[in-house]
């Protein structure tokens, strides 16, 4: 999945106007009050959008059949978009109201919702089973205290290795804290046959966010109504000198590269490589290296009883402001979001969005990957926040810079003055 790619489009250039498009009074009521529950979508189609790669798999055909079997006559249009270039087409079809539901990566909905092109859910969030939900899923699905989507489902990064060196090593049991993770590495650095203990570009700047959010600081907050820069809080500083650490055992990793520069996958396939955190979706593919050679475990943290934190990516579920199936919309997210389905989310490899559903994960990549969850974060809930992400990418920028022996004060404040002038950016 790109959501590099999505964080990047033009959600601060949506349409100006699409928040002052009104209804034009043919939304639906669920049906005359003469209406049974169950005829009340009969003869009426919602058109539901879904990321290809996103949905598991029996997913859409679960809740298609759920949805058209309780309300009988309806019918449930699934439609899958490619991530590139989605941002104008979602802008289009939330202008002009012609999708009902879509799929929203979770550090995108706030741009959406702040543009007035998704329906405000706050008083359905407990029909929809929200009380449930996991509150730092949540967050991404809200601005301004309103609900705007329902949270889907999440991933994040985890510890990957090499069994087959981890064993050349004489490691058997994975490490609980970062001084464990640290004298493992060691005894990788000095085993035959390892190229880099752990492959660690410098630009990651997604694992230095997990460390930042695991200290409890914030890349950026809100003081006084306006956006500051979090990399000159102690916070900061101690976050990266944990991401400065790993990065030194990283032999080859290039401090001026990020883990797409080149594919780190591609890097770790060549099976010199002891270790790398990442995504599920940044593996090596079967052909290139066997599944059964990689081992996972959580990011440490710096005490055995609680992880590393680490940023939390994934995707949420919105219904379209100018939808005219709106009573439909919320119906069907009820049946999307219900245990059931949310339980195939689970049995798929992905983090659920309740944590009651944990026990359904499957794949020793999704139970590592949940234990991280528990503590991490998403990134600053405000429109702007994609104008950071676009390169050059201030975060990346400081990392390089520090990592070089740049001084950590005077560039962390150069960095964050950078990050304020862009969130604080006027649209």
């Amino acid at each position: 999945m790109k959501r590099q790619l999505i964080a990047a489009v033009g959600v601060a250039a949506m349409v100006v106007g699409l928040a002052a498009c009104g209804s034009d009074g043919k939304k639906d009521d669920g049906g005359s009050s003469s209406s049974t529950a169950a005829d009340r979508y009969k003869g009426k189609t919602l058109k539901v959008w879904v990321m290809s790669g996103s949905a598991p798999k029996g997913w859409t055909d679960s809740v298609k059949n759920e949805f058209e079997s309780t309300y009988p006559g309806s019918k449930v249009d699934f439609q899958t978009q490619e991530w590139t270039d989605i941002g104008p087409k979602i802008t289009a079809a939330l202008s002009e109201g012609s999708v009902d539901v879509l799929e929203l990566g979770n550090t995108q909905t706030s741009g959406y919702a702040a543009s007035g092109g998704l329906l405000d859910i706050t008083k359905d969030k407990s029909a929809l089973g929200g009380d449930a939900w996991a509150a730092n899923q949540n967050e991404a699905a809200m601005l301004d205290g309103k609900q705007y989507a329902a949270p889907w489902w999440v991933s994040n990064r985890v510890v990957a290795y090499n069994k087959d060196l981890w064993a050349k090593a004489g490691l058997t049991a994975a490490p609980k804290t970062l001084d464990e993770f640290y004298a493992d590495l060691d005894k990788l650095k000095a085993t035959q046959g390892v190229n880099d203990p752990i492959y660690l570009p410098g630009q990651e700047w997604y694992t230095y966010f997990g460390f930042l959010t695991g200290e409890g600081g914030k890349i950026a907050k809100q003081e006084g109504g306006k956006w500051v820069g979090g990399l000159e809080s102690p916070e900061a500083q101690r976050a990266f000198e944990t991401y400065k650490k790993l990065q030194s055992y990283s032999v080859t990793g290039p401090k001026d590269k990020d883990e797409a520069t080149p594919q780190q996958k591609d890097v770790f396939a060549k099976g010199d490589i002891g270790t790398m955190i990442a995504l599920g979706w940044e593996l090596p593919d079967e052909k290139a290296m066997a599944k059964d050679k990689i081992g996972f475990f959580p990011i440490p943290g710096k005490t055995a009883d609680k992880p590393s934190g680490v940023f939390i990516g994934g995707s949420n579920l919105a219904i379209a402001s100018q939808s005219k199936n709106t009573a439909m919309a919320k119906d069907f997210l009820k049946v999307a979001l219900d245990d059931k389905n949310e339980g195939l989310v689970a049995a798929a490899g992905n983090i659920p969005n309740k944590p009651a559903l944990n026990s359904q994960l499957t794949g020793d990549f999704a139970k590592a990957a949940q234990v991280g969850t528990a503590v991490g974060g998403t990134t600053p809930i405000t429109p702007n926040w994609a104008s950071v992400e676009n390169t050059p990418n201030p975060i990346k920028d400081f990392l390089t810079a520090v990592l070089q022996g740049a001084d950590y004060a005077s560039t962390a404040k150069k960095y964050d003055d950078e990050i304020a002038k862009r969130l604080n950016q006027k649209n």
